[in-house]
């Protein structure tokens, strides 16, 4: 993940995200119609199209939400430490003060955005630090908190995401981070509940020279959310589709898993105009596959999103 390091990039960048901001607004004016029918493939498929707001981490928390509402994108992973808003200069995470978490809830529901998940967010070592992680999404009405804990810390969490019913999502850094590989991973839970499992990075996996539908294939039936990507030959964060991660492929494993959860968009290097363009494609081709592969499975009841 990428840090503004001067205050003149800060600068220039709180000029850019305004009108990212708008523009996503504008782009998403009279968009509703159009955008239903396809929401209608991950309806049947169960799946759920995010946000990691990580990808806007040079916004605020309510300018990354009303870009989501004019992209049309209804579900956010928030990450600990992005800035509330302009008036309100402080880091919103699990730490945040009631006032704070009252006024980010009432955002989301003006934007119509639902808080999925937090992270990549530690849990700490102790049942204590880690309830304190667990009482914040069960508040913020998220389903998944997405970490990377030590694995002595696994039977701990098992318990408390029974008790809390939120998932506990085990997200792979890139080599030499200690869950790159699925193997790890998948000893590591053998152990735990359905609960615990893995936030499948599509992305990292190929940077550690992992093909990620088999890396999907190898996680199967341990896939609690994803942070999805397609990346080019230089493992940059390119839209959905037109990159060497065989996108659809993922889908259609995914499909054929039976998988149902949510799926983060999360770009890390692009900025600007040039960020929100690629988002929108990313968003545009989600629902037209999910539509195309839902239309190949037998006819039964939509899934609640």
């Amino acid at each position: 993940m990428m840090q503004i390091r001067t205050a003149a990039a800060l600068a220039a960048a709180t000029l850019a995200v305004s009108g990212m901001a708008a523009q996503a607004q504008q782009a998403g004016q009279g968009a509703g119609n159009q955008t239903r029918r396809p929401r209608v493939g991950m309806q049947k498929l169960g799946w759920r199209l995010a946000c990691q707001a990580w990808t806007f981490n040079r916004m605020t928390v309510f300018e990354t939400l009303d870009t989501l509402k004019g992209l049309g994108v209804r579900y956010v992973e928030f990450f600990p430490g992005q800035k509330v808003s302009k008036e309100q200069d402080v880091a919103f995470d699990h730490n945040a003060s009631p006032e704070i978490i009252a006024a980010v809830k009432a955002k989301l529901q003006e934007t119509n955005v639902r808080a999925t998940a937090y992270g990549v967010v530690g849990l700490g070592s102790t049942e204590a630090e880690a309830r304190k992680v667990f009482e914040f999404a069960k508040t913020m009405g998220m389903r998944t908190l997405s970490t990377e804990p030590a694995e002595e810390t696994l039977p701990m969490l098992d318990k408390l995401a029974a008790e809390y019913k939120i998932g506990v999502a085990i997200h792979n850094h890139p080599k030499p981070s200690h869950y790159w590989s699925p193997e790890t991973v998948l000893k590591a839970t053998e152990k735990c509940s359905k609960l615990v499992g893995a936030c499948a990075d599509t992305g990292h996996w190929p940077r550690s020279g992992i093909n990620p539908v088999e890396g999907l294939k190898q996680m199967k039936g341990r896939i609690v959310s994803l942070h999805f990507k397609d990346l080019d030959k230089d493992n940059g964060d390119v839209p959905f589709g037109t990159g060497t991660g065989n996108a659809e492929a993922q889908l259609r494993e995914l499909r054929d898993q039976g998988f149902k959860g949510t799926f983060s968009i999360e770009y890390e290097r692009t900025t600007g105009a040039e960020l929100l363009e690629n988002v929108k494609k990313c968003v545009e081709w989600f629902r037209a596959t999910s539509l195309k592969l839902a239309a190949d499975m037998p006819n039964t009841p939509a899934a609640k999103p």
